[in-house]
């Protein structure tokens, strides 16, 4: 298996389309990128931590690979959005990719270059991978406990 990190807007949105992409083994939301140890929702919730809301998603890499992972990433939430996403606003709700090695650096350079040739000003940042903290149990599959959908992702097919 392997992994990836994203955030762009709330995590319960990210981990409701990205747990339904053939190959993820499982997608577990939390917090990175703040100095804060063990931050809470409520702490992340503020806006002062320098957290993002994210999700860890594990896939097989024998049914898909990290470039299709990020493919649908950057496809059910807006890249070029500077301040949060849709009605989520602030600096956790930013988008941004967490990458654990050269190799899923490279593919996201690929992936934003191709988003930027069909007319994206991406905003997404680009950061290594720091210490993720698991959310509490009740934002782990919100959405499917909550018989609810997303409300600030939406799928939009953003490659040629």
């Amino acid at each position: 298996s392997e992994e990836a990190i994203v955030a762009g807007g709330c995590f319960w949105g990210i981990e409701h389309h990205l747990s339904r992409l053939p190959g993820v083994l499982n997608v577990e939301v939390g917090y990175i990128g703040g100095e804060l140890h063990s931050p809470t929702y409520d702490d992340v919730c503020r806006g002062d931590t320098g957290h993002y809301e994210a999700a860890r998603v594990i896939f097989d890499r024998e049914k898909t690979n990290y470039f299709t992972v990020l493919q649908r990433f950057f496809e059910i939430h807006d890249p070029t959005q500077q301040t949060g996403q849709g009605p989520d606003l602030g600096p956790q709700y930013k988008s941004a990719v967490f990458y654990y090695n050269e190799e899923q650096h490279h593919t996201l350079q690929v992936l934003i270059k191709a988003l930027v040739e069909n007319g994206y000003a991406v905003a997404t940042q680009l950061k290594a991978v720091t210490p993720f903290w698991s959310a509490e149990d009740i934002h782990q599959h919100y959405y499917m406990k909550h018989n609810k959908i997303p409300y600030c992702h939406q799928p939009v097919t953003r490659f040629k």
